[in-house]
């Protein structure tokens, strides 16, 4: 029996990463650039003012001439009395002799002992080193007074501080977030070159299998698995088609399975392990290419398969039937590999110890994974965690129980049981509000 870690190794190694694609930029987000984009002009391009306020000269407000202004501590004068050092209100306070907007293309020069009011992002007049924030002045209109200095700089992008002309804004590899997102279109780029979407295609397979659109007659059952799987893989972050119930006849299966692979970096198939009717599938698989399905030390899920199938050698996963197996399994492995072909830094969910607030019982020599509710204890911060299924064959293939979860329980294959009060590892679900 295959460990769990031997099994994710083999997956994430086998990863496909799609052939890169050009997109608009608003379509990359969360893509993986497949190009390195460098500035062609510097950001921002021209001073600007980093507050609402004044373009003024810091030396006309006191920022380079060292003078202590009303708002700063008093000093103490001999005989232990204080005394502010002010300076005369006709040395400090400016006439304002214009307005500059955000995106203004009229040109200004101060003039000295001028000031001009701007907004944010204006461009600063010529001679102008500084803004005074309309919070230090008493925001006149036609004559401002400061209440503090600025110096040289202050609140002021120079042009350049953010990027310089032959930076490299996004770095090749560099998974596209909002901000990198922003720094594409700073470099004036309306498209990007990106990973795309890895395609998954997910098909079922079992006579006793009918789909949502139908009605089952005696010995038949709905379709559940795929569309959950589906969802799944995409919640991971790939381009999924549902392929439906395939057709048992070999031949057919052969050319159906066949045309999926060519058009896909990832294909399930869902009742391919873990019965009689199986073995048809398998041997039409087993002709395309490399197929394993050692058992898994994991339950659910232990009864699965990979292959490395047709010319491209497409990972193919075989999953049992059973809704809650096959989430086990397409959570376990299939998202890593799916993260795997998207770049990410970190393929895994994330998990934290949480101390469970119910008895578990677990499998001997196989990893379990029970769907539960994550909770924090607000008064000291440390996670809860209550099971909502069993190991068990009575209640492990219920699939309401992981309607309900937020997360998994990660229990060791050395560990049989989980006692009310012990720490256990837990991995995060999606986030629902």
């Amino acid at each position: 029996m295959r460990s769990v870690e031997d099994q994710q190794a083999m997956v994430v190694d086998a990863a496909v990463t799609p052939e890169p694609i050009r997109v608009g930029i608003l379509d990359a987000l969360g893509l993986m650039c497949a190009e390195e984009i460098a500035a062609t002009a510097p950001l921002p391009s021209f001073s600007q003012a980093a507050v609402d306020g004044y373009a003024v000269r810091s030396v006309d407000v006191g920022g380079t001439a060292g003078l202590r202004l009303a708002a700063e501590p008093p000093e103490e004068q001999d005989g232990g009395e204080t005394t502010e050092r002010r300076t005369p209100h006709r040395d400090r306070t400016l006439p304002v002799v214009g307005e500059v907007a955000a995106g203004s293309q009229k040109p200004l020069r101060l003039q000295p002992r001028q000031a001009v009011r701007v907004a944010t992002g204006a461009p600063l007049p010529t001679l102008a080193d500084a803004v005074l924030p309309l919070e230090w002045s008493d925001r006149g209109r036609k004559r401002v007074t400061p209440s503090r200095a600025v110096r040289t700089g202050d609140f002021v992008r120079k042009p350049g501080s953010d990027i310089q002309p032959g930076d490299i804004a996004v770095r090749q590899g560099s998974v596209l977030g909002p901000a990198q997102i922003g720094l594409v279109a700073a470099a004036g780029r309306e498209k990007v070159l990106v990973y795309p979407r890895p395609r998954v295609t997910v098909m079922s397979y079992g006579l006793e299998l009918v789909d949502v659109d139908r009605d089952p007659g005696l010995g038949q059952v709905y379709d559940v698995a795929s569309y959950a799987v589906a969802a799944a893989a995409e919640e991971a972050g790939a381009d999924v088609v549902r392929a439906g119930i395939v057709n048992a006849e070999p031949r057919r299966l052969r050319e159906t399975i066949a045309g999926h692979i060519a058009r896909s970096e990832v294909v399930i198939v869902i009742g391919a392990v873990g019965g009689s009717g199986a073995d048809v599938i398998q041997d039409v698989l087993r002709e395309m290419g490399e197929l394993d399905t050692q058992r898994v030390a994991m339950h659910p899920g232990s009864v699965q398969g990979f292959g490395l199938l047709g010319e491209e050698r497409t990972p193919v996963f075989l999953l049992p039937s059973n809704p809650v197996s096959a989430l086990v399994i397409a959570e376990t492995l299939v998202r890593p590999a799916i993260r795997q072909s998207l770049g990410k830094a970190s393929v895994a969910r994330r998990t934290v110890q949480a101390r469970s607030v119910r008895h578990i019982d677990s499998i001997k020599g196989r990893r379990g994974y029970i769907r539960a509710r994550l909770m924090r204890d607000m008064e000291t911060g440390e996670y809860l965690v209550e099971s909502l299924g069993t190991l068990d064959g009575s209640a492990a293939h219920l699939l309401a129980g992981f309607a309900e979860a937020n997360a998994m329980i990660r229990i060791p294959e050395d560990v049989l049981q989980v006692r009310p009060g012990e720490f256990v590892d837990v991995e995060f679900l999606q986030q629902r509000s």
